[in-house]
């Protein structure tokens, strides 16, 4: 059934209600919640590239408590096993048999701390279960629960002793934002409550992860306009073509784009998608997939401008109404 404007206002009032309850965890940020909630009910993953210290451990830790969820965090390090990841099957001398010992993956919301301090080999353990939503051990393949979502981290900084992530990697976060500093005000309030640093077990649950992975399926119905599809299309196709890049937005990228607008306007109370729906998520859902090529990034080319390039020389659709 097609998502109606009754649900898409019901909606925005439960994204607003969740956010709210996720600011309470994380002053002054509201954008990069949204961006998060937006990510989760889109089915996606996000990656958090910013400087110790700002909070994305937090940002984890709020989402999985206000849809009380299970949340496990898996601190990388460059001597870590897929297996650490993923479980290990073990053989039980009372059973007499094997039995599969579940890693930390086996979670509603996994924060994946540094990734980029883990080995290519571990790193790549995410691959299937990010894409696919399953882990295969030993030939047995086990589904995660849903809604299932990975917030990875990694230091924009500190460069020694870091694996960057690889394309097919970057390729499988739906977006990629930071959370920066607060400012003057709002870091005062937080020095205030620096007797108890973890604000997020102030938080309760506004979702359970029952209704949130049913919502999810109810606000991917969203309707976008044929015109809207083809802006998206445009677009991905105008950054693959850039003289800048050697590698540009993907199909995934594409389709991603879509269900994240989706998203992002049933949470503004539209049963619609606008083509400023895409402006606004361009930036995030389709940064960290462009791959400029090293010449013109000596030169100063960036990803960012790519994108403003692309949204100037692509016409905006104008819908019927």
């Amino acid at each position: 059934m097609p998502f109606s404007s009754a649900e898409a206002t019901l909606f925005a009032g439960r994204f607003s209600e969740l956010a709210n309850n996720m600011s309470i965890a994380l002053l002054d940020k509201m954008h990069p919640i949204r961006l998060a909630l937006t990510t989760l009910f889109a089915g996606g993953h996000l990656l958090l590239e910013d400087a110790p210290g700002t909070g994305k451990t937090a940002l984890a830790r709020a989402l999985a408590k206000t849809i009380a969820g299970t949340h496990s965090r898996i601190q990388f390090t460059p001597d870590m096993l897929p297996s650490d990841i993923t479980g290990v099957n073990m053989y039980d001398q009372k059973q007499r048999d094997w039995v599969f010992h579940p890693g930390p993956i086996f979670a509603e919301i996994v924060l994946a701390d540094e990734i980029n301090r883990a080995s290519p080999k571990t790193q790549s353990a995410l691959l299937e279960v990010m894409g696919e939503g399953q882990v295969t051990v030993d030939g047995v393949t086990r589904r995660v629960r849903q809604p299932f979502m990975v917030i990875a981290t990694q230091n924009s900084i500190e460069q020694a002793g870091t694996y960057p992530l690889p394309e097919a990697q970057l390729d499988r976060f739906l977006m990629k934002t930071s959370l920066g500093y607060p400012d003057y005000e709002v870091m005062i309030d937080v020095l205030a409550g620096a007797a108890a640093p973890d604000r997020s077990e102030l938080l309760h649950g506004v979702m359970t992860t029952a209704e949130a992975a049913g919502v999810a399926r109810t606000v991917g119905m969203n309707y976008v306009d044929r015109a809207v599809l083809g802006y998206v299309a445009a677009l991905a196709e105008a950054t693959r073509t850039d003289d800048t890049v050697s590698l540009g937005v993907s199909t995934r990228g594409a389709i991603g784009m879509v269900r994240c607008a989706r998203v992002w306007a049933a949470a503004q109370g539209r049963g619609f998608v606008l083509p400023d729906d895409v402006k606004e998520l361009a930036g995030p859902v389709w940064e960290h997939r462009i791959v400029i090529d090293p010449d013109a990034a000596f030169s100063g080319a960036d990803a960012a401008a790519v994108i403003t390039r692309a949204l100037s020389n692509v016409p905006t659709p104008v819908l019927k109404r």
